[in-house]
């Protein structure tokens, strides 16, 4: 008899670690479903075209190729969450041991995209974009892309250049006007501003700080976020990872 009440006891608390375990797997899979949801929506944020964005980053292999990678990474990760739900709720253990396989290689892929992204940092750089604004830019040309991307972004954001009206210095775009030291993207938009002066190279009639800084000013606040949930995303990861093994062992 007390045997028997000691042997029920142990399966109740069994059973109720196990349901708790159930519950707690299903919420933190419901993070990497929201997880894979932000990812999703960046992606497609980018390849929306927002003031341009599209093409500097199809100027950029590199980054060209990161935004694929997100938005693969982003659906993976969007259905991985939800099979981990419908594996935790259901306590179907070949669905929970395909959802570990599946977030094993997730995780070990997002850290190689973190050691690539160390390791070609120097393409992301200021150097770089002020190279290819160098190299590619022409002007007031709607028929370049390349040129009218970047005229937006100037225009936008209040800026001139990657670093500044310097930039323009030895390049396509003095080749092409060399009566014009900056483009009229640079100009200040004012009515008292004169466009001939600010061209030529009147230091009161345009603006003198780069579009990097002040893209970075403006997007600080998005990136650190972003940082701050790639690390809470791999750390609900691991913790699913665990969860999903225990529950596995769990199940009878």
């Amino acid at each position: 008899m007390g045997q028997g009440e000691v042997s029920a006891g142990g399966s109740a608390m069994e059973g109720d670690c196990l349901s708790c375990m159930k519950y707690l797997m299903f919420i933190f899979n419901f993070f990497i479903f929201l997880g894979g949801s932000f990812l999703l929506g960046v992606g497609v944020w980018v390849l929306m075209d927002p003031m341009g964005f599209r093409e500097i980053v199809a100027a950029n292999p590199l980054l060209f190729t990161g935004v694929y990678v997100i938005l693969a990474m982003g659906g993976m990760l969007f259905l991985l969450g939800f099979l981990g739900c419908c594996g935790a709720i259901r306590e179907n253990k070949c669905l929970l041991l395909f959802f570990f396989m599946l977030i094993l290689f997730i995780f070990l892929a997002e850290l190689a995209a973190a050691v690539l992204a160390f390791l070609f940092r120097e393409h992301l750089t200021r150097e770089y974009f002020s190279r290819d604004l160098k190299r590619h830019y022409q002007g007031h040309n709607n028929t370049d892309v390349f040129s009218s991307t970047w005229n937006a972004i100037m225009t936008t954001f209040d800026c001139c250049g990657v670093s500044g009206p310097e930039d323009f210095e030895e390049s396509l775009f003095r080749l092409l006007n060399p009566a014009q030291l900056v483009p009229e993207a640079c100009c200040q938009r004012s009515s008292y501003v004169s466009v001939e002066q600010c061209v030529s190279g009147g230091l009161t009639f345009k603006h003198n700080k780069g579009c990097y800084s002040a893209m970075v000013e403006h997007f600080e606040t998005y990136i650190y976020t972003a940082g701050a949930l790639a690390i809470v995303v791999l750390t609900i990861e691991l913790f699913a990872m665990g969860f999903a093994m225990c529950l596995f062992r769990g199940i009878q």
